[in-house]
């Protein structure tokens, strides 16, 4: 076997992968092609992406790898409806129909989305490893480690909520493993719901707001709804969550002992919220410790890779690298289900197949996770079809003249080079700013970003430099960990914490206070040359013309939309928000100069609030 799909799809976040020979040449989440953010539906745009970027021909597709065992996992919700009934029928007859549908069935959606690609299906070359050991592959294989603890969590896969495991060479074990429904994935998506965002897709949020409270609600937590051991594992108080019979993640008395009910979507945010807020998050950091203690006293390994959904909480991240025992920590890109696909293909790859696996200890695999399309090559073309004016910048005016736009504080939107895999834009589709400026923070969440102004922005800044502005010792080039801004940069604020949400945000705290969170914290990405040339030469020249070599880094979107994709997104996007430029691969564009915009469709119609 050669060529091997993988692909993950159904819950949230569907994407495919290919793997060739052990190499990972193409992988991206089928909501960049359809436009509906965590598209869930079978990835049938993102099959057909990479097997035309593989080049595979009609009969050199040798296997299909999907993510996890739809049949087990179907088990797992009867006997959930059933342990309840005869509460949980509204949820029960909602589930139904799309599983008789279309879940039951995916062998002949593989060889349906295969045909519709001019493919040949393998035949009984098809792959159902478990969801959990999906997550664990994609966080082993592709990791620089020739051994390595793996700890991955998430709300639930088919009955595994959080694993421990070990990687040695091309094996894979999951050692302990923690069920359903006693989760830390879906612990912090009750809390995101009940503080008014969205599950699935709002946790973020709230640990972006976890900085603005107090943990006050920490022992709360503890003494009501969960029981944690020392190693870890725990056990939730059901009475509190509404996940298991009904439509919702928290139940009436569940808002009694939080003094009210669940703050409704887009009201204001409240002190309540804050504290709630950060009362969650500093639990989750103390139950993610003890698990990599216990996972370090079990495995004596000096490496940790991680996957699942919560290992995308990059403050939790930074505090097991600071005071965990791992020396090392590699967390997939691609954390949550959309990587599972790439883990699917790997784990065949190595696992069933028993193909060496060769690392050298400090790269990892995953090509700076720029797996996606490129359309560089087309978008002049594009350009000059539609009457677009720009200015073509060859060699090193590209950077050079990118950097003085930066400088000016304008806003730019960067879409050249292949689009990333995972949720982080790390600068192929990403909105670029002027660290520097006090006004870049409120300006790109309120007039181009059209979100909640209390949300942070990331930097990016040269690898060789990171502890100039950071208190980081090490690369993080998929922005999956925070870490303070260096003391000698901040600005004390007397009371800061007195003052009300909106005060606070626009205050200055260091000399790049754009991306100092209200706590002096950053959620890092390092760029590395041989990683993204043209990325690291304009903040190499950015560096050159100001002294600074970080920048404002945040996904090219705006809120609801998922990341362009395309130059026709991106030129969308750019339109409809208050970006100065957009850059298209070698093509820097201004907005005052482009023809009147005539499309009248409105994002906050096409897209559903995140």
């Amino acid at each position: 076997m050669k060529n091997i799909l993988g692909i993950s799809a159904f819950y949230h976040d569907s994407a495919a992968c290919i793997v060739r020979d052990g190499e990972i040449i193409a992988a991206a989440q089928e909501e960049r092609f359809s436009r509906k953010k965590h598209d869930e539906r079978f990835p049938f745009h993102a099959v057909r992406y990479c097997i035309h970027e593989a080049g595979i021909g009609p009969d050199e597709l040798d296997a299909v790898a999907f993510y996890d065992k739809p049949i087990t996992k179907f088990i797992r919700i009867l006997e959930t409806y059933f342990s309840v009934a005869p509460k949980g029928l509204r949820s029960f007859m909602m589930a139904m129909p799309i599983w008789m549908r279309e879940k039951l069935w995916i062998p002949l959606e593989i060889e349906k989305a295969l045909e519709q690609c001019g493919i040949k299906s393998p035949g009984e070359n098809l792959f159902f490893p478990e969801h959990h050991e999906s997550h664990a592959a994609s966080a082993f294989y592709p990791s620089p480690f020739p051994s390595a603890a793996i700890l991955t969590v998430d709300g639930v896969g088919e009955w595994a909520t959080s694993t421990l495991g070990r990687g040695k060479g091309n094996e894979l074990e999951i050692l302990h493993d923690l069920h359903f429904p006693h989760s830390i994935g879906l612990l912090y998506s009750a809390f995101t719901y009940f503080t008014g965002f969205r599950v699935n897709s709002g946790e973020y949020k709230l640990m972006g707001l976890a900085p603005y409270g107090q943990p006050t609600y920490v022992k709360t937590i503890y003494d009501h709804l969960i029981d944690v051991r020392d190693d870890g594992s725990f056990k939730m108080n059901m009475d509190y969550f509404g996940y298991l019979d009904g439509l919702v993640m928290t139940n009436d008395k569940f808002a009694d002992l939080f003094g009210g009910p669940a703050r409704k979507a887009e009201s204001d945010l409240t002190s309540r919220e804050m504290d709630i807020a950060r009362s969650i998050q500093v639990v989750t950091e103390e139950i993610i410790l003890k698990m990599a203690h216990h996972l370090h006293n079990i495995t004596g390994e000096k490496n940790l890779c991680m996957a699942g959904g919560v290992a995308l909480n990059c403050v939790a991240n930074g505090r097991l690298l600071r005071e965990g025992p791992f020396e090392n920590v590699w967390i997939q890109p691609a954390a949550g289900d959309a990587g599972g696909a790439l883990g699917a293909a790997e784990l065949v790859w190595y696992k069933v197949l028993g193909n060496k696996r060769e690392v050298d200890g400090v790269h990892d695999r995953m090509k700076g996770a720029y797996l996606g399309p490129d359309f560089d090559r087309e978008v002049e073309a594009f350009l000059q079809d539609r009457g677009y004016l720009y200015r073509k910048l060859e060699g090193e005016a590209w950077a050079t003249e990118i950097a003085k736009v930066m400088a000016e504080e304008n806003v730019v939107g960067l879409c050249q080079g292949r689009m990333e895999f995972g949720p982080r834009a790390l600068g192929g589709r990403s909105i670029i700013g002027d660290a520097r400026s006090p006004k870049m923070q409120s300006v790109m969440n309120l007039k181009i970003k059209y979100r909640e102004s209390f949300r942070p922005f990331a930097p990016s800044c040269l690898a060789e430099t990171v502890s100039d502005y950071f208190e980081l010792d090490r690369e993080s080039p998929y922005m999956l960990l925070v870490a303070q801004v260096k003391e000698d940069r901040c600005i004390g604020l007397e009371d800061a914490d007195k003052l009300p949400i909106r005060d606070r945000i626009n205050q200055v705290r260091s000399d790049i206070p754009a991306i100092t969170h209200v706590d002096y914290s950053a959620r890092v990405q390092t760029v590395r040359r041989e990683t993204n040339r043209k990325y690291y030469d304009l903040i190499k020249a950015f560096k050159d013309l100001t002294g600074y070599g970080v920048i404002i880094n945040t996904s090219f979107n705006v809120r609801g939309e998922p990341i362009v994709c395309t130059p026709e997104d991106a030129y969308r996007c750019f339109m409809r928000t208050e970006m100065d430029y957009l850059v298209l691969g070698d093509c820097l564009l201004a907005k005052a100069e482009q023809p009147e915009w005539k499309d009248k469709g409105n994002w906050r119609e096409d897209y559903v609030l995140d």
